[in-house]
């Protein structure tokens, strides 16, 4: 296992300009599928290398799951299929290879149900509650218990997995049984293990009701049964809800217990409580907060509204829909990812054009939404 602490994230940040969170995915009635925003390595899935500052379709009507990585994308069909496209400098869009996509292409197989990409790794589970990793593993974050890169899926050992969520170098995975499993890098305490020791294969987080799991740039959010919420691992701007600066290597409530969904963005952090409010806390230089100012906040503070449907936390931007089935972004905006043909950063809610959106997911510096048919 690597020795170093943090050098490897700040190596990718040098590479990509910040950490990514990318292991938001969600699943809903089929449709089409639209990306905006930078394009470098043909995330966007439209066979070229141009960006897009306003949604433009991917091809396809059965779109189910997605998920934005950094420069990558990941998408499920209804008939089980899972495809891929963008960068693939460390095999993540599982094709025996390393060659970038700029348009969708299979990977192997048809039985596949939820996924996750993360920067450089991704995650995928099958109807028969398998998960399968590939990409890059220079920390274990592949759980194969070992650091080799792998350019195909290849499964994790056992059969009741459930959800899946994809942080920077770890991985988090929850089982049928109620049960919260982590792995990968660990030095800020993002595997919830009261230490900072990395693991290569999965180690169960303390409880047995978790519910719903997001993993964020070097933080971890999870949801119990009971509507609590907590978090672990890095907290310089407030991430962890905590009202302090204080990272955890173990999970802490966050104030509440009507949470529902949580999103982590790469060092802020969303939930949503089952009255349609939507909060938000962290890191907020470009206004991916939402309270329309760059003032970081280290306790949940309320974003306006109380229709709020579906989260999701990108890089330094933030994604939601209402129940209405309209779609709004905020934060930076310096490759169009938030959808506003222009370039200029946004830190209060703006609406996307339409209003049939249903699944969203920001990438690094892209996003990805889907409408229902």
């Amino acid at each position: 296992m690597s020795g170093s602490v943090k050098t490897n994230v700040f190596i990718l940040n040098k590479m990509y300009q910040i950490i990514i969170d990318g292991c938001v995915s969600y699943s809903g009635n089929p449709g089409s599928l639209y990306a905006w925003g930078y394009n470098v390595s043909g995330e966007l899935g439209q066979n070229d290398l141009v960006s897009r500052s306003s949604p433009v379709q991917v091809p396809g009507t059965t779109w189910n799951d997605i998920s934005g990585g950094l420069r990558s994308s990941l998408a499920r069909k209804t008939d089980g299929t899972l495809y891929a496209w963008g960068g693939n400098l460390y095999g993540q869009l599982g094709q025996n290879d390393t060659i970038n996509r700029s348009s969708p292409i299979q990977i192997p197989g048809t039985t596949w149900n939820d996924i996750s990409a993360e920067s450089i790794h991704s995650l995928a589970r099958k109807t028969d509650g398998t998960l399968w990793s590939w990409g890059y593993n220079i920390e274990g974050q592949l759980g194969l218990n070992d650091t080799v890169y792998r350019s195909s899926p290849v499964q994790i050992p056992g059969t009741t997995w459930n959800d899946i969520s994809t942080g920077t170098y770890f991985s988090l995975a929850r089982r049928t049984d109620g049960t919260l499993w982590a792995w990968g890098c660990n030095n800020d305490g993002q595997l919830g293990q009261n230490d900072r020791v990395y693991r290569s294969s999965p180690v169960q987080v303390p409880g047995t009701t978790w519910n719903d799991i997001s993993a964020g740039g070097i933080q971890s959010l999870a949801r119990k049964t009971d509507g609590t919420l907590y978090a672990w691992g890095y907290n310089p701007f407030g991430q962890l809800g905590q009202n302090d600066t204080i990272n955890r290597s173990s999970p802490v409530q966050i104030p509440g217990t009507t949470w529902n969904d949580i999103a982590a963005g790469a060092n802020h952090s969303l939930a949503r409580k089952t009255d349609g409010t939507l909060w938000s806390w962290g890191y907020n230089n470009t206004g991916q907060l939402g309270q329309n100012d760059i003032v970081s906040r280290s306790s949940p503070v309320q974003i306006p509204g109380t229709t709020w449907n579906d989260i999701a936390g990108g890089d330094v931007h933030t994604l939601a829909t209402r129940t209405d089935g309209t779609l709004y972004a905020w934060g930076c905006n310096n490759c169009s990812q938030l959808g506003q043909n222009d370039t200029i950063n946004k830190s209060s809610p703006v609406q996307i054009p339409g209003t049939t959106w249903n699944d969203i997911s920001g990438g690094f510096d892209h996003s990805l939404a889907r409408k229902s048919v």
